[in-house]
């Protein structure tokens, strides 16, 4: 069964599968019951149901590829048809299923910009979100597809609150999100080992800031913490401590930063007038002045 589709949907995936299985079998591609090889007949010759029925049949065994050919050419062949807007969700969908992004991605997109009030809008939007979330781990440290998925999950989450995919695009928001605080952790880590302490504070910093929520906080405050006694900044130093032993106490990273500041005969409090020392008293004393 294909996950996204409305009841109108669903009930023709439940037809497409009850032709599928009374069909003959030739070379592995059905030969009775309305199926075809396109090389042979024209696909001209095949109403949009039964072009739509291949298409599914093609899903079912495992070639996305020719799916999405076969719901592209109804979109083609009957672009005003009710049959045409079902299998332009189902065209995203193989095209998604063959991790052929960029046209999975086009076929959503046009499926919001024809049907936006639509049943399947809301799996349109998502499809189109995971289009950029999925390739998250394959990109190295350009972030860019990171944000493009933000961004179309935060669409998802806003325009269809009630929708089955609003709790997905949460989770994957807040994956999406810690992904970006551990890229700027990886690089503060690497500037960190080579003794570039300016350079990975500003990544730590970044972390602190802007990614407070991720699980990636704890450790960014422990590295200012070492990046700053590096550096011979005290004050900065204790005051990141002690948002780390206010905010994180039973954590592994503030026994370490108390640790290292204590065996320098310092302790985690607050001190000076510094951009941590800002976030203390706002976060923590409450004083936003």
């Amino acid at each position: 069964m294909i996950v996204g589709l409305s009841k109108s949907g669903l009930a023709i995936v439940l037809i497409a599968a009850l032709g599928v299985a009374g069909c003959a079998r030739d070379n592995g591609r059905p030969t009775t019951g309305g199926f075809f090889n396109r090389q042979e007949v024209p696909l001209e010759n095949f109403t949009p149901q039964q072009i739509f029925e291949r298409g599914e049949f093609e899903l079912e065994d495992g070639d996305p590829t020719e799916a999405a050919f076969y719901f592209g050419e109804i979109e083609r062949l009957y672009p005003y048809s009710d049959w045409a807007r079902r299998a332009l969700i189902m065209q995203a969908f193989a095209h998604h299923q063959d991790k052929d992004y960029p046209n999975s991605r086009s076929a959503a997109q046009r499926f919001i910009d024809f049907y936006p009030d639509d049943d399947d809008a809301a799996y349109a939007q998502y499809l189109l979100a995971l289009s950029y979330y999925d390739q998250i781990d394959e990109v190295g440290r350009d972030q860019g597809l990171t944000f493009q998925a933000l961004q179309s999950l935060r669409d998802v989450i806003e325009r269809y609150p009630n929708s089955d995919y609003a709790k997905s695009s949460i989770l994957k928001f807040d994956l999406a999100f810690d992904h970006l605080a551990g890229k700027e952790m990886e690089i503060g880590r690497y500037y960190l080992r080579r003794d570039h302490y300016s350079a990975a504070i500003n990544r730590f910093r970044v972390v602190v800031e802007d990614f407070q929520t991720t699980s990636h906080t704890p450790e960014a405050l422990h590295r200012l913490v070492e990046a700053y006694l590096s550096l011979g900044l005290l004050d900065e130093a204790q005051t990141a401590g002690a948002i780390l032993g206010h905010n994180y106490q039973s954590t592994d990273w503030y026994e370490d930063s108390f640790a290292l500041l204590t065996g320098q005969g310092l302790k985690p409090r607050a001190r000076g007038n510094n951009w941590l020392a800002q976030i203390y008293r706002q976060t923590i004393r409450g004083r936003w002045l």
